[in-house]
């Protein structure tokens, strides 16, 4: 069953439930989940999800990748596709699509994201899309063996790992969240 209107809100409530501070950010994003639908499209603007991933290996590392359109250092992550049952299993497939890690030796650690972030993203005329936003919904996950495969080369330049101190050089503090999130229990 593909990802509905309701697993949104769902996911932002647990999120500020556990990050309560960012509600405030959060808050036109939140406006415009109340009054439309259809947010898990590409097609759906001014805004629509995208999810990320933050994975850590060893404690220690944090994969990154090098985005093509937008020439920066970035969580993996990306759209929704139509086929996702959930927005954390879509991380993970766009995880695994972009860097080439074998999904089998990635772990989730929480079905409760652990960053949200609203921004805004350029106009691509190339696909048709006006300038919009992104409410990028971001999961912890980890692998002791992990390593970088075959990139998506029609969206990555490349991808690497990162101490903790400089992923959060370049992608923001929020990063040490996939560190120190809570465990999902069984």
């Amino acid at each position: 069953m593909a990802i509905t209107d309701s697993d949104i809100p769902d996911a932002l409530d647990a999120y500020l439930q556990r990050y309560p501070d960012d509600a405030e950010q959060l808050s036109e994003a939140l406006r415009l989940l109340e009054q439309g639908r259809g947010f898990a499209s590409r097609c759906s603007f001014p805004m629509h999800v995208t999810v990320g991933t933050l994975l850590v290996r060893d404690d220690a590392e944090i994969l990154l990748i090098e985005h093509l359109a937008y020439g920066i250092t970035l969580r993996p992550g990306g759209h929704l596709e139509p086929t996702d049952a959930a927005l954390v299993e879509a991380a993970v497939r766009e995880l695994t699509e972009e860097t080439g890690i074998d999904p089998r030796q990635v772990s989730v650690v929480s079905p409760t994201p652990v960053y949200v972030e609203y921004g805004k993203v350029p106009a691509r005329p190339q696909k048709n899309e006006p300038e919009h936003y992104h409410l990028d919904i971001g999961y912890a996950c980890t692998t002791i063996r992990g390593e970088v495969g075959r990139i998506q080369e029609s969206e990555v330049t490349g991808a690497g790992w990162y101490a903790l101190d400089v992923a959060e050089r370049l992608v923001g503090r929020r990063i040490a969240r996939a560190i120190g999130a809570p465990v999902q229990a069984d």
